[in-house]
């Protein structure tokens, strides 16, 4: 039996990351621990300026990071995201499929389009990721990580008016638990983390600048949500990039099929 030094556990060194929806919010505090590991960062995400801001930002602490624009629903452009993290990097360890969306529509109110455009981005693109950096993991031979970040919706409804949403979790948790089998002989392992409520600035888009659909009280959502965390507090990008850590280190290096729930006890209440 190998046992790894404590210290080789959380070193990444030599390994490179790819992180959807990385440029802001949990996807760049997820990138920055990669980063800061000893990764190579590939932010994928469609706000360019953020996403280069974000890159800067961390190459300005000494670490290794880039950014190509990808719109994880498109087959193309997630094809381009793996060559190109090839071409700079030399292959690809580790994918964070971290990349979705969330708007507030109530059901009844809810068109097709807003329904499909939230399995596009956020069961589509983890389904097409996945697939695209499996292939490219599996003809290098040395194995993998990945960790879809799902959500506590993936497991029980937070609010009213996000149907496409949870749909779109309770798939992406599917999905995981059986890619991990099918993964798990190439030594690709797949787990998820599901954050409950975390301090990003899309959550605070909605509850201050957004405009929900109507029947949609935003700011009574919010107080009713942070009532129920038992820890009293919205989780912060760090609380989820450090669980994201352990699953994409050796610290789970018997764990495949697994999601690691991180809301403050909010599943309790």
């Amino acid at each position: 039996m190998n046992i790894l030094p404590l210290q080789q556990l959380l070193d990444f060194s030599g390994k490179t990351a790819i992180v959807t929806g990385g440029a802001m919010g949990i996807g760049f505090g997820i990138a920055t621990r990669l980063a800061e590991a000893g990764a190579n960062v590939m932010i994928a995400d469609l706000r360019e300026e953020d996403a280069k801001k974000a890159v800067a930002e961390l190459i300005a602490k000494g670490w290794k990071a880039s950014f190509v624009k990808t719109d994880v629903s498109e087959e193309d452009q997630v094809v381009a995201m793996v060559d190109a993290t090839v071409a700079m990097y030399g292959g690809v360890d580790i994918l964070v499929n971290n990349a979705g969306i969330f708007p507030s529509v109530p059901m009844m109110q809810m068109s097709l389009e807003d329904f499909a455009k939230v399995i596009r981005v956020n069961l589509n693109g983890v389904f097409l990721c996945t697939q695209k950096v499996a292939a490219k993991m599996i003809e290098q031979g040395r194995g993998g990580r990945m960790v879809n970040v799902t959500s506590i919706d993936a497991l029980h409804p937070s609010s009213i008016g996000l149907a496409h949403y949870d749909a779109s979790k309770h798939g992406a948790w599917g999905f995981t638990k059986n890619i991990a089998l099918e993964l798990a002989p190439h030594k690709i392992w797949i787990n998820a983390v599901a954050p409950g409520g975390i301090a990003t600035p899309g959550v605070a888009a909605m509850s201050e600048g957004g405009k929900p659909a109507a029947g949609v009280d935003m700011e009574q959502v919010m107080k009713s949500f942070l009532a129920k965390i038992p820890m009293g507090r919205m989780g912060d990008p760090d609380d989820i990039a450090k669980a994201v850590l352990f699953l994409a280190s050796d610290m789970a290096s018997y764990m495949t099929g697994e999601q690691v729930v991180v809301d403050g006890g909010y599943l309790l209440s």
